[in-house]
């Protein structure tokens, strides 16, 4: 029996001009599930990244932290998808970035007002109903990363263990494939997923299987701090 272990990325940099970069508990949590995962994983036969800079910033902390020196490989297949592209279709003058921060910054929770838009602009990518209006619908963007993993078991063989530093949506996506859940309830997966939380997929020449989502137990009790979803 071979493992895949899929890690969200830490938490990144929210209302910053550049989103994609770990803030500094992005770090502390990528450095803490390392030490975690110390006894865990004795041997660690793949690391694969998404290309954004956040999966690597993980995934360097991580393995630092770990002691591992598997060299990491990266598969576009693992991105996350465009959500401030996501955003914009939903509502066309936030393709401006400056405009989004400018009038969020005027909310009284910049957060939760931009969790809100965000949910919507979700929710029309995923009905279907809008296809058209998407570079990557969600049924690609699903399809597209459920062949990264069956692309990555099959390079790996069997009984072997693999560390995937990747995006809440590709897990989801992956999650929603191997538990076969609608597309319209597929996305509350995401909203549970803790930043640095582990899911664990099982492979064997009998198929994939969901065993654990979203293990965050390295968060609780005294680091009970560092356990953040965005």
């Amino acid at each position: 029996m071979g493992v895949v272990y899929l890690v969200r990325h830490g938490q990144a940099s929210f209302g910053a001009e550049n989103y994609d970069q770990l803030s500094e508990t992005g770090f502390e949590q990528a450095r803490l599930l390392g030490t975690a995962l110390r006894e865990r994983l004795p041997r660690v036969d793949a690391v694969v990244t998404g290309t954004l800079a956040r999966h690597r910033q993980t995934a360097e902390t991580c393995l630092a932290a770990l002691g591992c020196e598997t060299t990491s490989v990266q598969t576009p297949g693992f991105d996350e998808f465009d959500h401030e592209d996501i955003v914009a279709r939903h509502t066309p003058r936030y393709a401006d970035q400056a405009v989004l921060r400018e009038e969020l910054s005027r909310m009284e929770s910049p957060r939760q007002a931009y969790q809100a838009l965000y949910m919507e602009a979700v929710a029309r990518w995923v009905s279907g109903n809008h296809d058209a209006d998407y570079p990557e619908p969600w049924s690609t963007f699903r399809k597209r990363c459920v062949a990264a993993l069956d692309a990555l078991i099959e390079q790996m063989g069997p009984s072997k263990n693999a560390l995937v530093f990747t995006s809440g949506g590709p897990i989801t996506a992956v999650c929603q494939d191997l538990l076969r859940i609608p597309d319209e309830h597929a996305f509350r997966l995401n909203l549970t997923l803790a930043n640095c939380g582990l899911t664990k997929v099982i492979y064997s020449a009998r198929g994939r299987y969901l065993s654990t989502l979203n293990e965050h137990a390295h968060f609780e009790g005294a680091q009970r701090a560092l356990l953040t979803y965005r």
